[in-house]
């Protein structure tokens, strides 16, 4: 396997956002370390792809055996260079190997049809094949996790595949593409090249006639940049953007098992997660019990860093915009006094009109909306460009689903707090993205259909 780094001229500094200090250096990669890493992965691709599923089955059982191994020092990467706490990293380090077992496995499922054509005559073969050197961008706030569902059903399709990590956090990446070379993926499958100029990397990629599929993961800005390069090459697409997932607890709503779920919806990584409960509606019979049970748990959280000074200054910006709106700080918790970090914070008086109800906050902060009509609460939840996650509350189990069944989100919580798993289709509607990652979807995302008509006459 090769991991290109980046020429030995240009280097950059990794920082962990907890002490803002340097924890590493990185070769910076460039336009020519791009297309070298296409020349691996084109030249290893026949090989690769006639690799019988069985072979690529085993290494990918190997991959995630050998992550689950080096559990302690991956976790410890992702603590030093994206601030996570000790357990939600090594959550994230058992959450990415999973992708491997379960696309070890996917990848011996072939699928494919075989029919008599209506008018008789001929028959009918379909079958899948891997789409050829995938070109797979990750984002920073889930270092291990992101780049493993886009790795794993790659190679188990057959395809070989170009990877540009985060800028913040490329030491997880690296780190995993030398996991993969002890598991037996062979030179040149994955390669991995770390930049301070993501956007030359990634257009010499798109514009590559060798890569056949472009897999992103990011802001939603970004994505449909991406999506106007790939128009030029009518290039397969995978996007994975933005969300602004409302949770939405009814009135006869278990309270105490809602604020539960609540804290893991919001402030897991931060709230630094596409998936992060950003709009909190919540009936009025009760808005003041959930408001008094979530914001005492809020007073005590000292949350994760962000992952920048800029992000700690956009949080801020947009909730100093709230409250000269009207929104009021109902509670708010300690912050400590090193690295780049924003106080947990719950903000009542907000109006679904307001631009921190509007936009996706990636960050510790809890907006609530009270409501007490459904039709009104759902017109209101569903009026975004987004559509990624959302969450329900409810007492019986019927007004939940209907619920779910009326957002407008690709993946709704029903009474749980978690909707990410490798077994399910990971995506979001509208303006969250095109295709799915993990589940059977995950591995169509990097195979072409193809089929024969026979003679049978």
């Amino acid at each position: 396997m090769t991991a290109t780094l980046g020429t030995a001229t240009r280097t950059f500094a990794v920082r962990d956002p907890a002490t803002t200090e340097v924890v590493a250096v990185v070769p910076d990669g460039d336009a020519a370390d791009a297309t070298a890493a296409v020349d691996a992965a084109a030249a290893a691709f026949p090989a690769w792809s006639a690799t019988a599923p069985r072979v690529r089955a085993e290494v990918l059982r190997r991959a995630y055996e050998a992550i689950v191994a080096d559990a302690d020092r991956l976790a410890a990467l992702i603590t030093s260079e994206n601030g996570k706490s000790d357990a939600d990293a090594r959550a994230e380090v058992g959450y990415a190997a999973e992708f491997f077992r379960w696309f070890s496995e996917e990848a011996v499922r072939t699928e494919g049809g075989y029919g008599v054509s209506p008018a008789g005559g001929t028959r009918t073969i379909v079958t899948h094949r891997p789409v050829g050197v995938a070109a797979l961008v990750t984002p920073w706030n889930f270092p291990a996790a992101m780049a493993s569902r886009k790795i794993a059903p790659a190679l188990a399709a057959g395809c070989t595949v170009v990877l540009k990590p985060a800028a913040e956090t490329p030491l997880t990446a690296l780190a995993i593409a030398e996991l993969l070379t002890v598991a037996g993926v062979p030179e040149g499958v994955v390669n991995v090249v770390a930049t301070t100029s993501p956007a030359e990397v990634v257009t010499t990629w798109l514009e590559d006639p060798r890569v056949r599929k472009v897999s992103f993961t990011g802001s939603t800005g970004v994505g449909r940049t991406l999506l106007k390069q790939a128009a030029d090459r009518v290039l397969n697409s995978s996007m994975e953007l933005g969300g602004n997932a409302p949770f939405v607890v009814t009135g006869d709503a278990d309270v105490e098992a809602a604020v539960a779920g609540a804290m893991v919806a919001k402030f897991r990584n931060g709230g630094q997660a596409c998936t992060a409960a950003n709009r909190f509606f919540v009936h009025a019979d009760v808005v003041e019990e959930f408001v008094a049970r979530f914001g005492a748990h809020v007073d005590e959280l000292e949350v994760a860093p962000l992952i920048s000074d800029r992000a700690v200054e956009e949080v801020a910006a947009l909730v100093d915009e709230a409250i000269a709106d009207g929104a009021v700080v109902r509670h708010r918790g300690p912050v400590g006094d090193r690295g780049w970090r924003y106080p947990a914070t719950l903000l009542t008086g907000v109006r679904p009109d307001m631009r921190i109800a509007r936009e996706e906050i990636f960050g510790p902060v809890v907006t609530i909306i009270p409501w007490d009509d459904e039709a009104t609460m759902l017109e209101q939840a569903n009026d975004s460009e987004l559509g990624l996650a959302a969450y329900v509350y409810a007492g019986r189990l019927q007004d939940a689903l209907r619920i779910a069944e009326a957002l407008d989100a690709g993946m709704v919580g029903v009474n749980r707090g978690v909707v990410s798993d490798p077994a399910t289709p990971f995506g979001g509607v509208k303006q969250s993205g095109i295709g799915r990652e993990g589940a059977r979807e995950g591995i169509r995302e990097y195979q072409e259909t193809q089929y024969f008509s026979v003679d049978w006459s």
